[in-house]
């Protein structure tokens, strides 16, 4: 347990080094998906670890102590006493930055969705007078693509296409679920903040490329989302998907070259490498229940 115990915090440097280079050389669909999920196993691991550091503390109840030194026994000592006292510290503060993270994501939909009431329930488009050019993907049943007026009036007909289909492909992709998946891995190990940052990149351009493909015209995506970029000045909910958010210079340049390859075998080793944390805080388990079990024989 001694070690294997830190392998999901050491991994998630790992996934964070390379996750920018995946965000480079796979399809952004693929490669959202894989971090994501490489990102949600590692910080559940992390977390495990960290619990199950805490749960060392056990053989220093008093009770624990005064029933093995009648018959004894000697303690064993998983981890120094300081670790799994900073674990438990640890532990509490991932509670608070989870629950943060849950309650602005909560205020942000509960937001938007206070801008789409006296719209048609079943209405896809819901269309704000607001002089503020925005756009947003609210997921839901149905899910709904809220624009306001000012972003049509700054975009031309074939980029107010652009603009929909973007949205759109948030909907259908559920990226809004991905999106609050990962910041809440990131929430339970910061080590994971920049994870976080290339899946919010990677969600944009993998809603680019859908957007490119239904209007068949990468030039006309990336004008629109230029266009859009340049209109928007304001500040936004910054839980929520929007077009023109998220390293703008970085998706347009993007749009004027190929699309990135579909390169599964790396999407294959990126899930790997997220289920070997697991696999450490899993070995760790084992460790720690069987020095428990010398410990209380009665478990």
């Amino acid at each position: 347990m001694r070690i294997d115990v830190y392998v999901p915090l050491v991994l998630a440097l790992l996934l964070t080094s390379i996750a920018p280079g995946v965000g480079r050389r796979v399809s952004p669909g693929l490669a959202a998906r894989v971090l994501v999920t490489a990102a949600t196993l590692t910080a559940a691991a992390s977390t495990w670890a960290l619990l199950l550091l805490g749960a060392t503390l056990i053989d220093q109840a008093p009770a624990v102590i005064a029933e093995a030194g009648e018959e004894g026994r000697v303690l064993p000592e998983p981890v120094p006493e300081t670790v799994a006292v900073l674990a438990v510290a640890a532990l509490a503060v991932i509670a608070h930055r989870l629950l943060h993270v849950l309650r602005a994501r909560i205020a942000t939909r509960r937001l938007l969705l206070r801008l789409c009431e006296g719209h048609p329930p079943d209405s896809e488009l819901v269309v704000a007078a607001s002089p503020a050019p925005h756009a947003f993907a609210i997921p839901g049943r149905p899910g709904r693509i809220l624009v306001t007026a000012a972003m049509l009036g700054a975009l031309e007909p074939a980029e107010r296409r652009v603009l929909l289909a973007h949205e759109r492909a948030h909907l259908t992709h559920r990226h809004a679920a991905l999106s609050t998946a990962v910041s809440l891995a990131a929430a339970a190990n910061p080590l994971l903040v920049p994870v976080r940052e290339t899946v919010a990149f990677l969600l944009e351009r993998w809603a680019d490329e859908e957007a490119a493909s239904a209007v068949g015209d990468r030039r006309t995506t990336a004008r629109a989302l230029a266009r859009a970029a340049l209109a928007s000045r304001r500040a936004r909910p910054g839980c929520a998907l929007h077009f023109s958010e998220h390293a703008v210079t970085r998706r347009i340049a993007a749009l004027q070259t190929a699309p990135p390859p579909v390169m599964r075998s790396v999407g294959a080793a990126v899930l790997a490498l997220g289920a070997l944390p697991a696999l450490g805080a899993a070995d760790a388990t084992s460790d720690l229940l069987h020095l428990l079990a010398g410990t209380l024989p009665g478990l």
